[in-house]
């Protein structure tokens, strides 16, 4: 079961280890705070594999969009992207 839960970094470097296993072989998410601001995150390489690969698939969408829209004007665009809010919403 996938649990996310914070250790202080102190903590965290004493712990590396057994938090490294709990990442890898139970899928937690660890949160390393120092003085209680969030610094890093430790997840398993599959789970850092996985948002590595969506991010690259967005940011081809992210291309393709701004392909199809060079040289249109901000305000077709703005209308465009309302239209297709609207359809989604509805259903």
């Amino acid at each position: 079961m996938q649990v996310e839960k914070k250790e202080n970094a102190m903590t965290a470097r004493k712990n590396f280890g057994r938090l490294m296993e709990e990442a890898h072989y139970r899928g937690d998410e660890i949160i390393v705070e120092r003085a209680g601001k969030p610094m890093v995150a430790i997840i398993s390489y599959a789970e850092f594999q996985e948002f590595k690969q969506q991010r690259r698939k967005d940011f081809e969408i992210l291309d393709k969009i701004r392909a199809k829209n060079q040289g249109a004007k901000p305000e077709e665009v703005e209308a465009a992207v309302e239209s297709a809010l609207s359809k989604i919403r509805r259903g």
